[in-house]
């Protein structure tokens, strides 16, 4: 099992979004960077741990757990050339981009703000939230890195 930070703007799909689904459970869509889909396409598997994080906010924090609930397919919005995410490079035979389905195990009481991870940062080493420069949207998370942050909730 692995564990994810995937991070959503709270204006275009919160954890309270993520929330409100059936079963609580929404695919992880409009991934258009190349590193994010191959950890998608690649690495992500049912059962892997995944922190929701909200970016662009005020605060932006670690909002919820929940963890992947289908393995990678391929994003119908590519094909759909109506879409703002249509890419005619992709096709059904050889898809570009692709989707995980998470469900919302939790919302976290206090959310665990990246301020106070940064505060934490010789702790968390490599972590790529707190790389300089790092924007991906789906990124990994080394258990004791997950563990230690999983911590902080406490604190």
């Amino acid at each position: 099992m692995k564990q994810w930070l995937v991070k959503s703007e709270p204006g275009v799909f919160s954890v309270d979004d993520l929330a409100q689904c059936p079963n609580q459970t929404r695919f992880w869509k409009h991934v258009r960077n190349y590193q994010a889909r191959n950890f998608i396409r690649d690495d992500m598997q049912i059962g892997d741990r995944v922190f929701f994080y909200h970016s662009n906010t005020d605060i932006p924090a670690i909002v919820g757990v929940a963890e992947c609930a289908s393995g990678p397919y391929p994003d119908p919005e590519a094909l759909n050339p109506d879409s703002r995410y249509f890419d005619p490079k992709s096709t059904r035979e050889e898809p570009r981009w692709f989707l995980v389905d998470i469900r919302l195990l939790s919302k976290l009481n206090q959310p665990i703000s990246l301020k106070l991870i940064k505060q934490h940062a010789t702790e968390l080493g490599d972590l790529p939230l707190i790389r300089r420069g790092n924007r991906l949207s789906v990124m990994p998370v080394a258990t004791r890195q997950w563990d230690y942050i999983m911590s902080l909730q406490a604190a």
